[in-house]
């Protein structure tokens, strides 16, 4: 088990930390968490170096990806960097990257009642007026659980708040900042329930972000 306590903060810098190999030849990853070795809750930064394949394979409770960058690919399409991805319980595929890519992946974390399909293409879908200066896309919500991506141009300050039902952030670009440290591209924070801080950025910055799950 890796970071499976939901009650502790949890901080990668995942730029820092090396990869390892798969199951799949030329397939790589970095696990930020996982329950158990190939099953189970797991969050991970995944490589495909090109040309890499995985067999086909089902996704019990689910498989959330963001893809980071290259073009990633299944027997539904080719996804290049910036779509999201969902594929529920009972979705089976063989995925693959021609050119290579680098995924975010979050596997075994859906809701049982949350069977809808996602396909977005963020690089197509416009932003929408958040709170202050933000700009936010939404990409998903079930229940009291809520994705999306949140745009902050330099300077941007959020008001202090606190996470019911957790907060999870992966920074896409830029650098976010709170009270308890500076966090660059490519980091990953795991928020308990009731936790809070007070962010803001000194540069224009782009998150993903999950909230409500935990």
């Amino acid at each position: 088990m890796l970071n499976m306590d939901f009650s502790q903060r949890v901080v990668i810098n995942t730029a820092a930390i090396e990869w390892q190999p798969s199951p799949a030849a030329g397939v790589l990853r970095k696990r930020l968490a996982r329950e158990e070795a190939e099953r189970g809750h797991a969050t991970s930064i995944v490589k495909y170096e090109a040309g890499a394949s995985f067999n086909s394979h089902p996704h019990p409770l689910g498989e959330e990806i963001l893809v980071l960058d290259g073009v990633f690919s299944d027997e539904t399409g080719d996804y290049p960097a910036g779509t999201y991805l969902r594929n529920p319980e009972g979705f089976v595929h063989a995925p693959f990257s021609v050119e290579g890519c680098t995924l975010l992946v979050k596997l075994h974390q859906f809701q049982p009642t949350d069977l809808q399909q996602v396909a977005i293409n963020t690089n197509e879908t416009p932003w929408l007026q958040g709170q202050g200066q933000l700009q936010v896309m939404p990409l998903h919500q079930h229940g009291t659980e809520s994705t999306a991506l949140v745009k902050w141009p330099a300077g941007a300050h959020f008001q202090p708040h606190r996470h019911f039902g957790g907060e999870e952030i992966y920074v896409i670009s830029g650098e976010f900042i709170d009270e308890l440290g500076r966090y660059p591209a490519g980091t990953w924070i795991r928020s308990p329930h009731l936790s809070q801080h007070n962010p803001y950025v000194e540069q224009d910055t782009v998150i993903l972000v999950k909230v409500g799950h935990l």
